[in-house]
């Protein structure tokens, strides 16, 4: 992940304007030197054909330290782990996917209401998400990075700010989480390559659920948006 990236906003501070994090290592700057571009992208284009001919599981820094005729120290000091290495590799797809949500065309973009935006993201990812999902997988942390990652908390801060506008008075850092809940590519795993879930129905149920949170949208009968007790909030004994 790139050192030069600012300090990311707390929960409760708006974003001012779209800024696209990137995945990449300082060295993808324009100020790399020309010779440890190329090397770097040998590296990338080494991996890439080892995921086509053999998966993301067949990307090792061994493999591709062979595969690009280097040493594997230098595939490590380039990307620091594998975890390093696959995350570039998705570089591409995540700042398209960035650019749109931060200031391409609506719905995606800027200009509807936070609940059709809300539900534009959820689709997008969702659809990235499954024709990446070898390499979304391979490319998550463990528990110590997973959340803490600049593209992770770039969605989370999104998806916070549209839910402060959609529903000022309900807990929008905690929703934030819940609904990238929905979105984590090992529950996609688990849903449509281990149990035959249509694309469609992760969909539907995303627009679901955010209708349920915003009170946006034909939710069923009954429905109250989530809401936040901001006057008490402990619990109240009879």
């Amino acid at each position: 992940m790139s050192a030069l990236l600012p300090p990311f906003p707390g929960p409760e501070t708006p974003l001012d304007g779209p800024e696209l994090l990137q995945l990449g290592s300082a060295e993808d700057e324009p100020c790399l030197r020309a010779d440890a571009a190329r090397n770097r992208a040998r590296l990338l284009d080494a991996a890439a054909r080892l995921v086509a001919e053999h998966g993301a599981a067949g990307v090792t820094m061994e493999a591709v330290a062979a595969a690009a005729n280097v040493g594997k120290g230098t595939v490590f000091r380039r990307f620091g782990d594998r975890t390093g290495l696959l995350t570039a590799l998705l570089d591409h797809s995540e700042r398209n996917f960035q650019a749109a949500f931060l200031g391409g065309p609506p719905p995606l973009g800027p200009g509807p209401e936070p609940a059709e935006r809300l539900r534009a993201f959820g689709v997008a990812y969702l659809r990235r998400a499954i024709e990446e999902l070898d390499l979304l997988l391979a490319a998550e942390g463990g528990p110590d990075r997973r959340f803490t990652s600049p593209v992770h908390r770039l969605h989370h801060g999104h998806l916070a700010l549209l839910l402060r506008q959609a529903v000022p008075d309900a807990d929008a850092d905690l929703l934030a989480h819940t609904l990238l809940g929905y979105l984590n590519p090992a529950l996609i795993h688990h849903l449509v390559r281990q149990r035959g879930t249509p694309p469609a129905r992760l969909e539907t149920g995303w627009t679901d659920l955010v209708n349920r949170i915003t009170g946006s949208g034909e939710p069923g009968p009954g429905h109250e948006p989530v809401r936040q007790n901001t006057d008490d909030r402990r619990p109240r004994h009879r």
